[in-house]
């Protein structure tokens, strides 16, 4: 079987919302793939063996193997599906309404979560909790605010974007560290309605391979 032709292969880690992001993108573009689970926690991070380090030198998650490629970091991946696997499109086609979904979705994955991933937070202690909820909250000030603008059924208007693929993980995230959603009514209205989409279901953390007994839906 040629490289291209080969099934795409996921490292993902089920809790990983940047792997989240990824595994929407494939569910809407109806690709299937193979999943490896890279635990980011057991056996002091798989995400620093030798061997994964060689797939992706940032010994981060997820790391898409598709048409030859290797590539990491979720929106660049996401890019990658949106130019060669066209539908359904993530991207608006008028310039404007891209611009607001690129605007979101750098608002999360660069202005939120990297400041509470797990990395950081192991230097942060025992103030982790706390120091996540107020990068979150922060974060989703400004974005309630950008959302009164944007939004329709989902974050830019009415169809799914990768703006929605940033959105939902995000506010996991926010429940995970038990952050007060009552200021974000545009936030929560907007995920609630993405969680009834099959897309949005069969990639959630609660249905990986790799996730715990405990936390199964």
């Amino acid at each position: 079987m040629s490289a291209v032709a080969a099934k795409p292969i996921l490292y993902s880690y089920f809790r990983s919302s940047c792997s989240w992001r990824v595994r929407i993108a494939l569910a809407l573009k109806g690709i299937s793939y193979d999943l490896v689970p890279v635990n980011l926690v057991k056996d002091g991070g798989q995400q620093f063996s030798a061997e994964f380090k060689a797939l992706n030198p940032m010994k981060q998650v997820p790391t898409l193997k598709i048409d030859g490629i290797t590539l990491s970091q979720s929106l660049a991946i996401i890019h990658y599906l949106e130019e060669t696997r066209p539908n359904p499109r993530l991207l608006p086609q008028d310039p404007k309404k891209r611009a607001q979904v690129r605007m979101i979705a750098d608002h999360i994955a660069s202005g939120i979560q990297p400041l509470q991933n797990l990395g950081i937070l192991k230097q942060i202690g025992e103030r982790k909790t706390e120091w996540a909820q107020n990068c979150i909250a922060s974060g989703f000030q400004a974005l309630e605010q950008i959302l009164q603008h944007t939004a329709g059924c989902y974050c830019v208007g009415d169809e799914v974007s990768m703006a929605d693929l940033c959105l939902v993980p995000q506010v996991a995230n926010a429940e995970r560290f038990k952050v007060d959603m009552g200021p974000y009514p545009t936030i929560t209205r907007i995920n609630k309605a993405l969680l009834e989409l099959e897309a949005f279901k069969v990639s959630h953390p609660c249905r990986q391979p790799d996730t715990p007994a405990e936390l199964r839906a």
